[in-house]
């Protein structure tokens, strides 16, 4: 059961799209009893948590899955350095569950800030706090955690589906900057069997970094290019930003300027910032219509042969704001010949670092919505996600019957619909392979399945056995993209001393994909989760909640990557008894019958862990002896199938099979039905898929 409470005068973001059925109530007194709710200036709602109860949610965020124990703020925010004090990284996903006490699920629908303080504070106290003191309150009440998802999936709308190909693995760094470069790249990786569908182009494929152009020194005849990485099965996807370059003569430019499509301050005029291309305008995709026209732009690089886009620095990222630049130079002034003591040090050195992704700067301009002008900090969560919006939008317009691939670094609920999203600038870290692994959760529980962090890591230096290790866990993530920054060692697979372990791990997506594509699908049609935490599927077990290390994918695979340095395996609990399949390649593994209870289980550097639950099926593609995966041509084209199998009675899997491009997703034939009888064989409801081996 849905309930919507009203406080205040909210503002309507789209997030939730189906209000059939749901009760809409005024805010107040009629809100549930183990709610108190203050609203005054800023709007209070506040749980006092039994020892047992667990939150869950809150999608893109720090810590562990159980996100008690910390404060969390929703506030798009350019931070690079993912430590554990972060409140706030580049999503705002308003939505949790409690599950102890009550089982309850709450999503906060607001787009200004909003904080979680979940026993940070107050040990036992669960405290959320609305700035503006306006929202709407969304209530969800059912019989357990993936209940309460499945209802909330189902008001938010269906989560996108991206191409086949763009849950290929792809090779991105900042930066391949020509076009010399990016055929290094795909020599290499084909030289070393590694296989490889997509390779992203940062912002230093643009001419003076405006969107929507190519350098024709560097890339030149950039269709005959695209043509060419096609015909090899290599998608080029290229990076646009949010800031458009004030340039005379750059179309983009005198077409928002002329048509009065930018942000502007509140005298009236276009606020000027500061980001890659120096100074630029905000397009304000708020505006219905200017998010139109925005969208209409990625037209000229779809024409040139492109078929997707990620999108970035979206929070928006500001480095300056023209007006506090120009009044930081005037402060500089004032320090000239002085005998600084600390404190004039501090505020002189302060000056620079002020400069960037300033908060106040965010209340200088606003936004068109509607023909109401909205100042931006009251709105600020929504921009990455109407970005997005703008282009998922133009898609449907402009290639009605095509998938294009499209992923953004910042989001609000309701972007979902419209594009996946990366956890944006991770840094090489052990650490981070865990925190990637927690985010997929919450990120998944509020409508977010295309979904991948950066392999490898993106800043800092990255190590052999890291990069291994990060790829080990990246192999399962629908988005499979090794990324890195300009000025950190290269971590392209082909760039370490045994290039062939990279071959093997990344040639086991494409030996899995028939099963994470169909698990991916049966999430986004039916509403259902990818990751699952055990929690979610073993409430009953005491143990299998703690465990927050350990991944089902899909509902007949667990996984337990490696995440800790010089470690050649780890422990791992198991709620029922499984089988263990320990891969080396996709023609080389062993098996292991485990039962229910706690293991150590060996995992050399090379090899990945994959368990499979009682009575449990994975389809798989089928690789002859000696051939290994190109890219996903090799699955398309493969009419064969293998099965990893844990099967004590007749079991039943219902795979997804289509060309991984079009958009009717429901014609008939999608869905084949697999199934062993009491004798072992298998029938197959489809009789152009083969089965030709049991694993």
């Amino acid at each position: 059961m849905v309930r919507k409470f009203v406080f205040g005068e909210p503002i309507e973001t789209e997030a939730v799209i189906d209000q059939v059925g749901i009760e809409v109530l005024q805010g107040g007194t009629s809100f549930p009893d183990q709610w108190q709710v203050v609203q005054a200036e800023t709007l209070t709602l506040t749980h006092c948590m039994e020892p047992g109860e667990r939150i869950y949610g809150l999608g893109e965020s720090m810590r562990g899955i159980n996100k008690r124990g910390f404060r969390y703020v929703s506030w798009n925010t350019d931070d690079p350095i993912h430590t554990e004090d972060k409140e706030s990284l580049y999503g705002a996903h308003n939505f949790l569950v409690i599950q102890g006490g009550v089982c309850q699920g709450l999503f906060v629908d607001d787009p200004g800030r909003v904080s979680f303080d979940i026993g940070f504070t107050v040990l036992d106290r669960l405290e959320i706090r609305v700035d503006s003191g306006s929202a709407n309150l969304y209530v969800i009440d059912g019989e357990d955690i993936l209940d309460i998802v499945r209802q909330f999936r189902r008001i938010i709308g269906r989560s996108y589906i991206p191409p086949l190909w763009g849950m290929g693995y792809g090779q991105s760094r900042w930066s391949y900057p020509d076009v010399e470069s990016v055929r290094e790249v795909l020599r290499r990786h084909r030289e070393n069997h590694i296989p490889l569908d997509a390779i992203y182009l940062d912002i230093d494929y643009m001419e003076k970094y405006m969107d929507f152009t190519v350098s024709e020194e560097r890339f030149p005849e950039f269709a005959v290019i695209v043509s060419e990485m096609k015909q090899q099965g290599i998608h080029l996807v290229p990076i646009i930003d949010a800031g458009v370059k004030m340039e005379p003569g750059y179309r983009t430019y005198e077409e928002g300027l002329e048509k009065g499509y930018f942000c502007r301050k509140e005298d009236g005029n276009e606020l000027v910032v500061g980001v890659w291309p120096g100074k630029t305008h905000f397009p304000d995709v708020l505006n219905p219509e200017a998010r139109e026209w925005f969208g209409n732009s990625y037209q000229p690089l779809m024409d040139q042969g492109i078929d997707g886009f990620w999108n970035d620095m979206n929070e928006p990222a500001i480095f300056y704001t023209e007006d506090r630049l120009l009044d930081t130079f005037e402060q500089l002034k004032s320090f000239r010949n002085t005998d600084m003591d600390l404190q004039e040090f501090w505020r002189f050195v302060g000056l620079g670092p002020a400069l960037q992704n300033n908060q106040e700067d965010y209340t200088l301009f606003y936004h068109n919505m509607n023909g109401t002008l909205v100042r931006h900090d009251r709105v600020h969560n929504l921009y990455g996600y109407n970005m997005t919006r703008a282009a998922g939008e133009a898609f449907d317009r402009l290639r009605p019957d095509q998938r294009i691939l499209l992923f953004s670094r910042s989001s609000y609920v309701g972007m979902h619909r419209y594009g996946g999203i990366w956890t944006g600038d991770n840094q090489s870290w052990w650490s981070h392979i865990l925190l990637s692994m927690h985010q997929m959760v919450g990120l998944n529980m509020c409508g977010f399945l295309f979904v991948g962090s950066d392999i490898g890591g993106f800043g800092s230096n990255a190590s052999e056995d890291l990069v291994i290790r990060f790829t080990e866990w990246g192999l399962f993530t629908p988005l499979m993209r090794n990324h890195s920054s300009l000025g950190t060692v290269c971590q392209e697979g082909y760039a370490f001393s045994r290039p062939e372990i990279f071959a093997h791990i990344i040639g086991l997506r494409y030996l899995f994909l028939p099963y994470l594509y169909s698990e991916f699908m049966r999430a986004a049609l039916q509403g259902e989760m990818y990751f699952y935490p055990l929690a979610f599927l073993y409430p009953g077990d005491e143990m299998a909640c703690r465990v927050e290390d350990q991944l089902f994918v899909g509902q007949s695979m667990m996984i337990a990557p490696v995440y800790e340095q010089n470690a050649r395996g780890r422990y791992v609990y198991l709620p029922e008894p499984m089988k263990l399949y320990r891969f080396r390649s996709v023609h080389e593994y062993d098996t292991e019958m485990l039962s229910q209870g706690h293991h150590y289980v060996n995992c050399e550097l090379e090899e990945v862990l994959v368990f499979v639950r009682q009575n449990g099926m994975i389809p798989c593609t089928w690789f002859a002896e000696g051939e290994q995966p190109v890219n996903i041509d090799s699955v398309l084209k493969a009419d064969s199938l293998c099965l990893m199998c844990y099967a004590s009675e007749p079991i039943r899997y219902t795979l997804y099979r289509d060309n991984g491009l079009d958009k009717d997703y429901t014609a008939p034939g999608k869905w084949v039905s697999i199934e062993t009888d009491e004798d072992g064989q298998v029938h197959v409801s489809d009789g152009n898929t083969k089965i030709l081996h049991l694993i």
